[in-house]
């Protein structure tokens, strides 16, 4: 029933081995799947026995597995790959290449096709099924074979998070493999599958933090792809991507028409073949550009993805489709974009999902072996038409000012060098403008002002968003960035093209080379270095005392911030130290009577659940990166008790799920699950284990929190985590506040201190910026508000607004009666008061979203983004609420150094 043509037999071979050959088994046999070291040795065992494929190593994980590409075309093809690389860099770049040469040129190049499988680890089909594709291309005579294996060029990344992958195979063959119902509730995935990211290991195409991530880039600088599949798997029974839109308002339009015809392609070819539920447009939109696959479409190639029906393991089931709907649309229901709808229950299996994907790329390939010559042209065009608007169009330019005149230098130097990594052309400016300019007459114009501009989701879109909304980089860096509206900017003298990574550095001054002890004044604006530095500097010289001023101050004429980082009997090449090697401002100076509380840097314990540890690996990024010691823990630790002999801080990061999730973790009546590392299953047990998965810190565990406060601990929670603290009355001063009328998808909006001199908004001014998506909101009593630190918008909440008029039991004022109009136009001017009141507070200078999108904004302006609420016993302990996420993807560095000041200041 599921069985297109084209992958309807497999050829034999005398020589090269096929996946039954190697394995015993097909690809996509029932109940058999294969780690990423079984798969490379296959893939490695095609290439020495055939002339038409390639495996090369491209990177190693953080696990330290190896990441692979093969390279398979006609064996005349791969004789001189480095000129089918450079034909492809040539066209990558108009400006060397004229049309009449791009035309010549079209006519002899061939086309790359990058195709990805396996970075979703759950999603165990495609790994499998490219083993027989790459089998297939090496020994099939079929025609439509043989033209791509003469026409194409195609690169393959077969498993593109192998450490997920392994992971993923030891879950279902220690606890999946056999289970009879696929909707039983038994977890399909392993808590971990990279070392940092999950499912985000798909979002990390903006930061490039990760290996794998990292390995994709190389290859799109490698070979400049002209397209790109990803390979994923979740709706029935083969999705093929345009998206709803809106799309991303910078992709080419040619791009937009390459999605709709090639997707087209793919149905009309499966379709043709006799194969159901085949289907396009309604899933995801296409505005969000930090996927993998829009590593291509960011560079003037076509990114694309399918959605392949799987069942997260090699197992058959029937499945349920009632209930499933995309678009607004029953997923069985015939509509113009879904011709040929799956029954109401299909009987799938692990060969189905190979059958399908397997047919579905083939066409793909197909369509690039026809259309390869104009599919060439598109690329250059598109790169043509990106310089041709940051020509006519403005902005023309964006200025980045020099670093040292930066709120925070070493995030504007992250910035520069992040462009860089995405190919973006960054010049130094010394002289109409110094510091950095990114001129927009270059091919990847459309990339970069994607970036460094305000996105602005269309409010009228008739389908809501698939991610976040907005990534204006110099918003979520907290850089100053320019538009340069001039069209002369391109012809500014002193404009130098830059190459190499850019480094904020501070030089050690006159005063800091001698090693006498004296007292040092540390300027913070907010700048992540703080943290590590102070812990670093603990572990250099115990004798320093080190603290935070409390108020503003002057030394000698000049004013120092609440912040200020006050440096006690330090020595003068520490002094340096400090300075050279994290970019901080130090210099001497006595902050003489001013109040000040010690920092006591902290024990911190970074806390994950066993049901979600999708952004908890992100914090762990966070302060590997930067450097501050932590220890990470689970139910196990906190059922131990005895948590303030190990722990100060307990930070929880964001994690989905309510109050039972929290408490009760996974479901108990799977117990045991344990997550070790064993000789069957030896990728588990990492980063994180335990005898037992599931049943959550539960009640004792939570017994155990209410001690750490009443011992005098500190718990930070961020974004939905707050529900922990919330939702179980470890803190009653906060309720849920829900507002039907709200979507706040993630977009950059304004805040407000309410405590300007909180040492949490140390480095910040009164009104600021954060990053936050679809989170839960809370409230607190009129009587509790004192507990806000900082709030959304700028605004008061309506309750906080002064009534005017006269109070019923206040005497009234003499002389103000006799002036006072008739009632009813004192109502008519209490009425314009309050107008005037609301115009004040709502200016246009002064808006909610800086970046994206939010509707219904009037129901969170004046609700309290963090929350400092004492707790436990006599109020010994702290609960700090950030009701967003301010350590998100390692992409919103402005709000994370918050965080950072919770912990310096986690009993102050």
């Amino acid at each position: 029933r599921f069985l297109p043509a084209s992958v309807a037999s497999v050829p034999l071979n005398d020589t090269i081995p096929s996946p039954l050959d190697f394995f015993g088994t097909i690809a996509g046999a029932e109940g058999v799947t294969h780690r990423s070291s079984e798969i490379y040795a296959y893939m490695r065992a095609v290439a020495a026995a055939s002339p038409r494929v390639i495996v090369e190593n491209i990177g190693t994980t953080e696990g330290g597995r190896e990441i692979i590409q093969v390279i398979f075309s006609d064996a005349a093809n791969l004789v001189d790959l480095d000129q089918v690389k450079e034909n492809l860099a040539r066209l990558a770049d108009p400006r060397s290449l004229s049309e009449e040469e791009m035309e010549d040129l079209a006519l002899t190049a061939k086309p790359v096709y990058y195709l990805q499988a396996g970075l979703h680890s759950p999603e165990m089909g495609s790994p499998e099924m490219v083993m027989e594709l790459v089998y297939r291309m090496a020994t099939s005579d079929d025609p439509t074979i043989d033209r791509i294996r003469n026409n194409v060029v195609t690169v393959l990344n077969p498993v593109a998070e192998p450490d997920g992958r392994d992971r993923q195979v030891d879950w279902y063959y220690r606890y999946t493999r056999g289970r009879e119902s696929y909707t039983d509730g038994f977890p399909r995935s392993p808590p971990y599958w990279g070392e940092y990211t999950y499912h985000d290991n798909n979002r990390d195409g903006l930061q490039i933090t990760q290996a794998l991530t990292q390995a994709i880039y190389d290859i799109h600088t490698g070979w400049h792809p002209t397209a790109a599949l990803d390979l994923h798997e979740s709706v029935p029974l083969l999705y093929v991507s345009t998206g709803t839109g809106p799309y991303n308002r910078t992709i080419d339009p040619i791009t937009i028409s390459e999605w709709q015809t090639m997707s087209n392609w793919d149905v009309q070819a499966l379709t043709r073949q006799g194969a159901p539920g085949v289907w396009t447009w309604g899933f995801y939109n296409g505005w969000w550009p930090g996927y993998a696959l829009w590593i291509s479409n960011n560079h003037n190639s076509v990114g694309r993805f399918y959605e392949t029906f799987g069942n997260a393991g090699a197992d058959t089931y029937v499945r349920d489709l009632r209930g499933s709907s995309y678009a607004g649309d029953s997923i069985t229901s015939r509509q113009w974009y879904r011709p040929w709808p799956p029954t109401a229950k299909v009987r799938w299996s692990f060969r189905n999902n190979t059958n399908y994907m397997q047919a579905g790329v083939i066409a793909a390939l197909d369509y690039a072996a026809l259309n390869g010559q104009q599919m060439l042209r598109n690329f250059w065009q598109k790169g043509r038409n990106s310089i041709d608007r940051g020509i006519n169009e403005t902005p023309h330019a964006f200025h980045i000012p020099p670093l040292d005149e930066q709120r925070d230098p070493r995030r504007a130097a992250y910035l520069v060098n992040q462009l860089m990594r995405h190919d973006i052309e960054v010049h130094m400016s010394s002289d109409s403008m110094a510091g950095y300019m990114v001129l927009l007459n270059q091919p990847y114009r459309d990339f970069a002002y994607n970036l460094l501009s305000k996105q602005e989701f269309p409010a009228n879109s008739k389908h809501r968003p698939y991610d976040d909304v907005a990534w204006t980089l110099g918003l979520l860096y907290g850089v100053e960035v320019h538009e340069v509206d001039d069209a002369s900017v391109f012809e500014w003298p002193g404009m130098t093209r830059i190459t190499a990574p850019v480094q904020y550095r501070r030089t050690a001054s006159e005063e800091q080379a001698g090693s006498e002890r004296a007292n040092w004044l540390l300027r913070y604006s907010g700048e992540a270095e703080l943290a590590p530095a102070l812990y670093a500097l603990k572990d250099r010289d115990r004798r320093v005392r080190i603290s935070a001023a409390e108020t503003a101050f002057e030394v000698a004429d000049e004013t120092w911030d609440a912040g200020t980082v006050i440096l006690e009997n330090l020595r003068g090449r520490d002094a340096a130290w400090i300075t050279e090697t994290y970019g901080l401002s130090v210099v001497g100076g006595d902050a003489g009577e001013v109040s000040r509380h010690e920092l006591d840097l902290p024990r911190i314990a970074v806390y994950h659940t066993w049901r979600e540890t999708q952004a908890e690996g992100w914090v762990r990024y966070w302060f590997e990166q930067l450097g501050i010691p932590y220890t990470s823990i689970h139910k196990d630790d906190i059922r131990n008790g005895r948590l303030n002999r190990r722990f100060d801080v307990i930070l929880v990061p964001h994690a989905f799920g309510d109050a039972s999730g929290f408490v009760h973790g996974q479901d108990s009546r799977f117990s045991p699950m344990p997550y070790t590392a064993t000789s069957e299953f030896p990728s588990h047990g990492s980063p994180s284990s335990t005898d037992d998965m599931t049943g959550g810190p539960g009640f004792e565990g939570m017994i155990e929190f209410q001690n750490f406060l009443n011992g005098g601990g500190t718990i930070i929670t961020l974004g939905n985590s707050a529900r922990l603290v919330a939702e179980t009355g470890l803190t009653r001063t906060l309720s849920s506040y829900s507002a039907s009328e709200l979507a706040h998808p993630g977009s950059v909006v304004r805040v407000m201190a309410r405590q300007p001199d909180h040492p949490i908004m140390y480095g910040y001014p009164e009104t600021t910026h954060i990053f936050r998506g679809n989170l839960p909101l809370w409230r607190t009593a009129l009587r509790d508000r004192g507990t806000i630190v900082l709030q959304y918008g700028t605004k008061p909440l309506a309750d906080e607004v002064e009534p005017t008029g006269d109070m019923l039991g206040i005497p009234a004022d003499d002389d103000a009666n006799e002036e006072a109009p008739d009632d009813d136009m004192a109502g008519e001017e209490g009425d314009d008061d309050d107008d005037a009141m609301e115009d004040d507070d709502s200016s246009e200078d002064e808006p909610y979203v800086l970046s994206g999108d939010v509707r219904g904004s009037d129901a969170i302006i004046g609700h309290g983004a963090i929350f400092d609420l004492p707790a436990g016993a006599n109020n010994a302990g702290r609960i700090i609420v950030f009701s967003f996420n301010p350590m998100h993807r390692y992409l919103n560095h402005h709000d994370a150094p918050m965080v950072f000041n919770a912990l310096l200041n986690w009993n102050d």
